[in-house]
């Protein structure tokens, strides 16, 4: 059927004429745009996260046994299997049969049966009420905070994350994150998660766009695993290059390679691959680098009593010499010396995010406010050119005076909790 049977005809216009022509035009431009936006969020997309357990997985575990029969290989292998297992997580020496009592399942990751002899490699998973006694202390290490998970796919020159259904996106779905110290945040990728949470994003510093997602999905900071696959031809080996990065400015943290045979290897692959991301954030959140990041916070900080006080004193010290710079002509006259006070003084650290929509803006700003009187030192903690940039101002006094003086300078400020917004 032809476009102008479908389209209503405005009033008074005729299909023929220019002006006709241009309504059709326009309200097919409007539909075809209505359906791109349902496009966009409609689909098969979105892979649920399987709901995680706390019992305890240990994978990889190889055993290579020969028996009287295929049968005993393959229980003795099991029974190996979960002797190296219970040892990897420094388990004491139990008997057999109490540590058969232990496991909730033994998952089998590949194996090869024939000959009385038994080759596999396992994975075994314990109980963790059942075990805990004996492997007690994994509870009282340390989380992170709540950690919003990006699995980025590149492939084929295109970076993907919940824009489709990917091999990638389904191994972090069905990784079991229960012994994990790292508190994952794993969007299910359907509906508007696939325009909020893109490839695009993770390179972008603005604090005010990341303040938004993550306030979505109730997280505090950001993990990004990538996974850039290349297929050597088709049919044929699968070439995966790994790298972990994590917050807002998009920081590197470690990468590895890996390789599967065929992709029907693949799936197997990226499991691997997904608890190798694992064990990297455990050590970054070990080594103190999964630090939350202030600049992420809608509240800001607060004022420590002890800060409060040499805001206080630095205050008073202010006056004094306010008053001492009155007096300096009498006190040149007078005989009498005057008696002199000694008084410590302190500085506090507030938060400043600026605009910046070119180079020069930065650079003025910068200048600017490091010219102020009483800004001890300022050091840029996020840089944006095009948005919002932050900077952390030291300054001897409090955030209202800081206020004050920056409006003194020329800018417009905007004062937050403990926190300032300035522009030009």
């Amino acid at each position: 059927m032809a476009l102008n049977a479908l389209l209503p005809r405005p009033q008074g216009l005729s299909a023929a004429t220019p002006a006709g022509l241009a309504a059709l035009a326009l309200v097919a431009a409007v539909l075809a745009g209505l359906g791109l936006a349902i496009a966009q969020v409609d689909g098969d997309r979105g892979i649920p996260v399987i709901s995680a357990s706390s019992d305890i997985e240990v994978g990889d575990v190889s055993v290579d046994v020969t028996a009287d029969s295929d049968e005993e290989a393959r229980t003795e292998g099991w029974q190996e299997a979960i002797r190296k297992a219970w040892a990897k997580i420094g388990g004491p020496k139990l008997p057999d049969g109490q540590l058969q009592s232990l496991v909730a399942s033994v998952v089998i990751q590949r194996e090869q049966l024939g000959g009385n002899r038994y080759i596999a490699t396992l994975g075994v998973t314990f109980d963790r009420q059942r075990a805990a006694g004996y492997i007690g202390g994994q509870s009282q290490q340390s989380r992170s905070g709540p950690m919003l998970l990006i699995p980025v796919t590149m492939s084929g020159g295109t970076a993907t994350v919940y824009e489709q259904r990917n091999p990638w996106q389904r191994a972090w779905a069905e990784f079991q994150p229960g012994t994990s110290r790292i508190d994952y945040v794993r969007p299910a990728g359907a509906g508007s998660d696939s325009l909020l949470v893109t490839y695009g994003q993770t390179t972008r510093p603005s604090r005010a766009w990341w303040n938004t997602i993550l306030d979505q999905f109730g997280a505090a900071d950001i993990l990004v695993p990538i996974a850039e696959l290349h297929y050597q031809y088709p049919g044929g080996p699968v070439r995966g290059s790994f790298t972990a990065r994590y917050g807002p400015d998009n920081s590197y943290l470690d990468s590895f390679s890996m390789t599967a045979a065929s992709p029907d290897e693949l799936p197997n692959m990226l499991s691997q691959a997904v608890l190798r991301f694992d064990r990297i954030f455990t050590r970054a959140l070990e080594q103190g680098m999964l630090r939350p990041d202030p600049t992420l916070s809608r509240s800001g900080f607060e004022v420590s009593p002890m800060i409060q006080r040499l805001i206080d004193v630095s205050r008073a010290q202010a006056e004094a010499d306010a008053a001492g710079r009155g007096s300096d002509a009498a006190a040149a006259t007078s005989p009498t010396p005057a008696p002199s006070t000694s008084v410590v003084t302190g500085s506090g650290s507030y938060v400043v995010q600026f605009v910046t929509p070119d180079g020069g803006a930065f650079d003025a700003t910068l200048s600017g406010v490091r010219a102020t009187p009483g800004v001890r030192g300022v050091g840029v903690s996020s840089t944006a050119i095009g948005g919002t940039s932050v900077m952390q101002v030291t300054f001897a006094g409090s955030l209202e005076q800081l206020a004050a003086a920056l409006r003194v300078r020329g800018f417009n400020v905007t004062q937050g909790s403990n926190a300032l917004r300035i522009s030009r």
